[in-house]
Parts: structure tokens; C-alpha cells; sequence
């Protein structure tokens, strides 16, 4: 796609016809987790209430996400089917929008254009942060687009980020999509957390060695204990137990460090987070 320039000219010529009205829209929240959202299915439910008639006369929308700075990703492209008035029944208990039910707002029958789930997570556009969540499709220029497998932003620092599990099985299985990820992860040595995020327990370990960070990240993502004793005992009581971690970084240290010297960092990680008194850590 090294032609397209803008939005419009890659929907164009995918096929959608912008005679018709259509709508960018750039999805924010305060109150909810929109990762969180997708993750667990209710991303396009969220869309479809509104608290005022926003889509009315739309015959598209194209949806994103932020992506980071002046960054928007696309998440899909939905047809407007129909307008009316929300009940109660659309916001079902178990919903994280079930506190909504009564609120005076608008829904939407949004349909998933199916033709544009190949550019799903992988189309990015320029969208600075003064301009409205939702505007009449205009060229926007395409920033970059990701490979297919493509699921995180792009690497930045090795003390700014934290993957759920599901992330690093994704970013295991996808080493070309995630080139940078994949050479800065490999390039250290260093120690590392698991937070176990619903119960709150957490494990220290380290990684040394010729595919430092990545090579024994790897291992985890594969069967969710890395070989840890303790935490294959706790997976074998719950298989979904891995679904709560956490991966984030404590130190990082050249990949020609000693062993000696990596397990030291080690150690007095986990005396400073308690780790063996309270944690997953049993030596």
C-alpha cells in the first residue's frame, strides 16, 4: 500500500463508497478501559449508545482507537443500520454498562463491515488531540501501516510498559510483526515481575543469557508457568490463572552480564518487594 496517502484514498479504493455520509470517530474514555473493552467483547456495544444523536444519517462510521500521542488506530468499519431510543434490555446485567440502563441515550444497530477486518489494528492516522472524537470523513493522513500480526505500539523504553498475558503470546507468535520488540527484548539481560493482577501475588524472576529478556519470556508464553514449580501447581488448579499477568521489567543489565551478578539484582528485588514472604517466590 505504499500509494495511498490518506484514509479516504485507502477505503476508496477498498471499495466504500464516500459519496455516501461518513464518519471518522476516534473512541476515548475516562470511564472505561476501551483495551479492556475489546479484550472481553464489548468494544461495539460501547459504540452503539450514544448520548446524543451523533450517527444520525450516517451510512458508515470508521472506528479507532488512540495510538498513542497524535496516533489513531483502526479498530473496523460499521454500517448504520438503524437509530432509535436505548431501553434497559441493551445494557444486560452482566455488562459493564449495565449502570446505563436508565440514562436517556441514543442506540445504534451498527453492522461490522466484514471486507475491512484485514486492516484491523493495522492502519494508523494523524489525529491531533484539539480536533472532535467524531467528524465527517476527511483524508487523514495514514501515519503507518502495520503488519499483518501487528498488535502492540511500537517499542520505547524498556521501564515504560506492562504486557498482559495475552500480549506476550501475541508478540511471541507474531516476532516478525514485532521486529522491535523482538531486538530490544533480546538485545538484555535483566529482572523482571509477573504481577498476577486479580489476586495480587507476584513473582520475580530473571533472564540472562543469548536471547536474554525475550528467550525466557518466551518460555511463559507457551505454557503459562515457565517453568516455575509454584506457579505450574497453581495453573493445574486453574487453568485461567495465567490470564491475570502481568509482564513489566525491574532492571535491565547488558546480556554480557555475569549470571552471578543477574541473580544478585534478583535477590534483592525480591527482598525489597517481599516476594518470597508473601509472593510466588519460593527460594
Amino acid at each position: 500500500m505504499p500509494n495511498l496517502l490518506g484514509i479516504s484514498d485507502l477505503l476508496k479504493s477498498r471499495g466504500l463508497a464516500l459519496t455516501r455520509k461518513c464518519k471518522l470517530v476516534r473512541h476515548q474514555s475516562d470511564r472505561y478501559d476501551l483495551q479492556q473493552l475489546r479484550r472481553t467483547g464489548w468494544m461495539e456495544r460501547y459504540q452503539s449508545f450514544q448520548g446524543k444523536p451523533i450517527f444520525r444519517k450516517c451510512d458508515y462510521i470508521v472506528s479507532f482507537v488512540g495510538d498513542g500521542g497524535g496516533r489513531a488506530k483502526l479498530i473496523g468499519v460499521y454500517r448504520v443500520e438503524a437509530e432509535r431510543k436505548a431501553t434497559p434490555s441493551d445494557f444486560p446485567k452482566h455488562s459493564p454498562f449495565y449502570p446505563l440502563r436508565n440514562n436517556d441515550l441514543y442506540w445504534y444497530d451498527l453492522q461490522r463491515v466484514i471486507e475491512f477486518d484485514d486492516l484491523t489494528d493495522r492502519v494508523v492516522i494523524e489525529w491531533s488531540a484539539e480536533r472532535s472524537w467524531h467528524q465527517l470523513i476527511r483524508n487523514r493522513a495514514i501515519i503507518e501501516v502495520y503488519p499483518p500480526g501487528r498488535s502492540l505500539l511500537p517499542f520505547s523504553d524498556y521501564l515504560d510498559f506492562t504486557l498482559e498475558y495475552r500480549q506476550l503470546c501475541d508478540l511471541m507468535a507474531n516476532p516478525q510483526a514485532h521486529r522491535d520488540w523482538c531486538s530490544s527484548l533480546s538485545a538484555v539481560s535483566g529482572v523482571y515481575l509477573i504481577l498476577a493482577e486479580t489476586q495480587g501475588d507476584q513473582y520475580v524472576g530473571s533472564a540472562c543469557g543469548l536471547d536474554g529478556i525475550w528467550g525466557r519470556w518466551a518460555h511463559y508464553a507457551k505454557n503459562g508457568h515457565g517453568g516455575n514449580t509454584l506457579l505450574s501447581k497453581l495453573i493445574q488448579g486453574d487453568a485461567n490463572y495465567p490470564d491475570s499477568f502481568r509482564f513489566s521489567l525491574l532492571q535491565v543489565l547488558p546480556r554480557t552480564t555475569k549470571k552471578a551478578e543477574v541473580i544478585r539484582w534478583e535477590s534483592t528485588f525480591k527482598k525489597k518487594l517481599g516476594s518470597r514472604a508473601t509472593g510466588l517466590n519460593i527460594n
